[in-house]
């Protein structure tokens, strides 16, 4: 590999890891679409910076651009609190005025600048490497990994000094508010980390990537596990091998590097939303398939359990009077042999002991309408559960 290929790599592993932290605080809090907001409307921001300092290697641009972001969650929440809309309404409303702002400042004030929205949108990783940081002529590497480099240290000082903080107003702000802690300027926090995150990152990479390396990492890791550190970490993982992954895709293709590795991310996020252990689709459906399954289990056997006539518990009548086809009725058989609730015999159907106590239970389930009364009597009676 050449050194430019290693630090293509290297830059997008590094945005990768400092988009992937606040990526998953940002899926846990339902605000996936304030990263796409956030995104757009620094637009103004960046502008605004370059227009006082007249360069675009500026701190001050990514300060401003952060400050926008800021500023973009702050007129989203603000609608949202008159309750005449909902968030993605807001944020639909807000995003598009400001990076309107930004383009018409653009097209008004910076026509001979190379400030278009190709060059502050749709930043090319493979130009990155090409644009150094030089210290009195000394060739410190691309600027790109020093900019993502330095916002992922202050993103990981940052979680570390406010890891507890910040997994309780997460998933309680009230019990936050409680302990001493301000959701408020938690939620702020983030959000500034969130937005400088999102600046430093889109100049090499792009925004369509920035917002995929931001969301799609902890959606997938979501469908893996509730363990807030797991999903850190596996956020983390699934992001920079995208970034790996995706290069060499393009490499291979010939294709647009950024797009490649959203096309990565993608195809991760399928395969877990697909084969997820417990929140896959397929597992999900098996769960439904078994909960049926077992729905008709106890339909069946209040039946048995209310009549004691021959005829009435006769395999027949499953078909006949209970009004099931042969395939579902052989099914909840099997289903209840299996887990020796009944026994046949001449084709009458009896419960067993076992089948007895499973339906008092049922019953008392019914009668109080307690969810982990039928919780406790699964994990108790059935062999297996979906």
């Amino acid at each position: 590999m050449t050194n430019p290929q290693i630090e293509i790599q290297l830059i997008a592993s590094l945005v990768a890891v400092a988009c992937a932290i606040p990526g998953v605080f940002l899926v846990l809090r339902k605000m996936a679409l304030i990263s796409d907001a956030i995104s757009h409307a620094i637009l103004p921001g960046i502008v605004i910076g370059f227009f006082i300092t007249q360069d675009l290697n500026s701190p001050l641009l990514i300060l401003l651009a952060a400050i926008t972001g800021v500023i973009t969650v702050v007129l989203v929440e603000t609608i949202q609190k008159t309750n005449l809309v909902k968030e993605d309404t807001a944020i639909g409303l807000v995003f598009p005025a400001l990076f309107s702002i930004g383009v018409i400042l653009i097209a008004k004030n910076a026509n001979d600048v190379h400030l278009d929205v190709d060059a502050v949108l749709l930043g090319e990783l493979a130009f990155a490497p090409f644009d150094r940081l030089l210290v009195s002529g000394v060739d410190l590497g691309p600027k790109s990994l020093w900019v993502m480099g330095t916002v992922l240290l202050i993103t990981l000082v940052l979680l570390f000094l406010f890891f507890k903080e910040l997994k309780v107003s997460t998933f309680d702000t009230g019990l936050s508010s409680a302990m001493g802690f301000s959701p408020l300027v938690l939620h702020y926090g983030l959000m500034s980390v969130s937005s400088v995150t999102v600046v430093g990152a889109f100049d090499a990479v792009g925004a369509i990537l920035v917002v995929a390396l931001m969301i799609a990492p902890a959606a997938t890791s979501y469908l893996l596990t509730s363990d807030l550190k797991k999903m850190l970490g596996l956020s983390i993982c699934f992001g920079v091998f995208a970034a790996i992954a995706g290069y060499w895709l393009a490499h291979w293709l010939d294709a647009s590097i950024s797009g490649s590795m959203t096309t990565v991310l993608g195809l991760i996020f399928l395969l877990v939303y697909l084969f997820a252990p417990s929140k896959g689709l397929l597992a999900v459906l098996y769960r439904q398939k078994q909960q049926r399954k077992e729905v008709s289990l106890i339909t069946f056997l209040l039946h048995l359990n209310n009549h004691s006539e021959e005829e009435e518990r006769h395999i027949n009548h499953l078909n006949e009077h209970i009004n099931w086809k042969k395939l579902r009725s052989k099914g909840v058989l099997d289903f209840a042999t299996k887990n020796n609730m009944i026994r046949i015999e001449n084709d009458v159907v009896s419960l067993t002991e076992k089948g007895e106590e499973f339906t008092n239970l049922a019953i008392e389930y019914i009668l109080t309408n307690k969810d982990e009364h039928i919780e406790h009597i699964k994990d108790d009676f059935f062999l297996f559960r979906g």
